[in-house]
């Protein structure tokens, strides 16, 4: 997990900190300084086993700078007592803001417009992209994120639905859908912004793509593993989907093989989140959440 030199900086003020961002430096601190761990900071997608807990018996508490904690052993944790905190809230807005960037990227087709462009072609000689105001918005996931990205659609004039867990009485009005094949057959295009995590595996299947339809455009600002990668590249080949933007994919770190020949298809590297602002806002709320675990008082945004 790499983290900036200020970012390091600023624990150090506070903390003695053994810098791990590679699995092999992991491996590493563990074997060697395990013994006087008392505190991990982790994110979610590559969180804590209960080995590593097993190798810190000092240990008393684990955060995750991100809002995602899937990859935390949770009974693990729980079995040791450990005080558990996400960075839940510091990076909801960006994501949002990169969730709409992303769906207006996809559905007005801005860097293949921006490519013809450059190739000399100009929009006489262009297909009519479709208008995002006025279109079905649904969101896989009405978290915190999911409600920021709700608010900046219905400002585009956007008639948003929604599947969750369960219902929210808090859904700015937006309507309801009993599964993610339901959201889809009503959406024009389909946001994903559900957690991870193995319940969550592939909730947007070849089902759900099929239902979405030749006119339809997938979003992930989520996790990669809640679309098929390979249900997708198929839809996008036999022209059953019109296209897909994604900041995340299954194949962290490395790109999506089976994506990158498409046209139509936006990628960013799992930026959604990242922002000055909101980095440091995350750094900030671990470090206050470390003050009051260490202080005896409730975390902030406990797990």
């Amino acid at each position: 997990m790499p983290m900036a030199e200020q970012h390091q900086a600023q624990l150090r003020e506070r903390h003695d900190v053994i810098y791990a961002p590679t699995a092999e430096a992991r491996a590493q601190a563990v074997a060697e300084h395990g013994a006087t761990i008392d505190l991990v900071l982790t994110i979610g997608s590559v969180g804590l086993r209960a080995d590593e807990i097993a190798a810190m018996p000092k240990l008393g508490a684990a955060a995750t700078l991100g809002a995602g904690y899937e990859a935390i052993d949770l009974p693990a944790a729980q079995a040791r007592g450990l005080t558990l905190w996400n960075g839940a809230g510091t990076n909801d807005a960006c994501v949002a803001d990169h969730a709409m960037a992303l769906l207006l990227a996809t559905v007005r087709a801005l860097p293949q417009q921006e490519k013809a462009l450059r190739a000399g072609i100009w929009r006489d000689e262009l297909p009519l992209r479709p208008s995002v105001n006025g279109r079905k918005l649904g969101i896989l996931g009405l978290g915190t994120i999911g409600l920021r990205i709700a608010k900046r659609a219905l400002a585009f004039d956007m008639e948003v639905g929604y599947h969750n867990r369960r219902e929210r009485p808090d859904a700015l009005g937006c309507g309801y859908f009993g599964s993610p094949v339901e959201l889809a057959q009503w959406a024009d295009f389909l946001v994903v912004a559900a957690p991870g995590g193995p319940s969550t595996r592939h909730i947007v299947n070849a089902e759900v793509l099929k239902a979405l339809g030749p006119q339809g455009h997938v979003v992930n600002i989520a996790r990669g593993s809640l679309i098929d990668t390979a249900a997708l590249a198929e839809a996008l080949a036999a022209g059953t989907l019109a296209g897909a933007a994604l900041d995340v994919y299954e194949s962290e770190p490395k790109p999506p093989e089976a994506l990158l020949g498409f046209p139509n298809v936006v990628l960013t590297p799992h930026i959604a989140g990242w922002s000055p602002e909101s980095v440091q806002a995350t750094v900030d709320l671990f470090l206050e959440n470390t003050r009051r675990w260490l202080a005896g008082e409730p975390v902030l945004t406990p797990i």
